[in-house]
């Protein structure tokens, strides 16, 4: 096992317990990391069911739009310097609101009127049923063009970190924790030799041991039975040895 694929440390219980601790946190945040994977794609094919059906609603309502305009300048005539006059500053504004998925702040535009209706005297002589609806269809535009905007902006920071969330994922599933697995592995593999080299030394100490204790006890054995056979020796010097003789 090389060094590059393994993290670099020195065997020890100290070491296995914190390769440990790294291999459950890397375990935790994969599962969370995947699960905030999964909630950002169901989030991400809402807002492309929504985008497909508001690019639908919009093609449709443009259409109308549009004929509602060649009608209202066909029974009002050309009001478009009317309109240029009285434009002083935009009724439609939009506004921006934040919403969190999983972690993930999505911008949110709304659309939203302000002020009075300026164009309320055009089409007074004539066409202001079509002018009406002009102003009413040409609304319904504007609103769902802000929708898609947004859903559009979502869409792409959603995709965006989706990509981000799954690299992390892979990262983690295939990189850090069989990184730690192989630590953990070869710290395990250490250990083991190092307790089986503790037991062979211990072995080999016992077994001098008892050849030193086998000698010593011999040497004893060697001394108790030399001692017993210098008492046992004859001594002339003995008063009780031999008989006085009397001639």
């Amino acid at each position: 096992m090389s060094g590059k694929d393994r993290i670099n440390v020195f065997p020890s219980r100290g070491a296995q317990t914190l390769m440990k601790s790294r291999l459950k946190g890397a375990q935790t945040g994969h599962s969370l990391l995947k699960k905030k994977a999964d909630a950002l794609q169901m989030r991400f094919r809402l807002i492309l069911g929504k985008i497909i059906e508001t690019k639908t609603l919009m093609g449709e309502v443009m259409k109308e739009a549009a004929f509602s305009l060649a009608e209202a300048k066909f029974a009002t005539g050309d009001f478009n310097q009317q309109i240029l006059q009285n434009v002083s500053r935009a009724q439609i504004k939009v506004r921006t609101k934040k919403d969190n998925v999983a972690g993930v702040s999505l911008p949110v535009f709304e659309s939203y009127l302000e002020g009075g209706d300026s164009y309320e005297l055009t089409g007074l002589a004539r066409g202001g049923q079509q002018l009406a609806k002009l102003k009413k269809n040409y609304q319904k535009a504007i609103n769902l063009l802000v929708d898609l905007a947004s859903l559009q902006t979502s869409f792409v920071t959603l995709d965006e970190a989706i990509k981000v969330t799954n690299r992390r994922v892979n990262a983690i599933e295939h990189v850090i924790i069989p990184r730690i697995e192989r630590t953990l592995a070869y710290i395990i593999s250490e250990l083991d030799e190092l307790e089986r080299e503790e037991f062979y030394r211990l072995k080999k100490i016992q077994d001098k041991k008892k050849i030193a204790r086998k000698k010593a006890d011999k040497i004893r054995e060697q001394e108790k039975k030399e001692g017993l056979e210098l008492e046992e020796a004859a001594n002339i010097f003995d008063d009780h040895h031999d008989e006085d003789l009397l001639f």
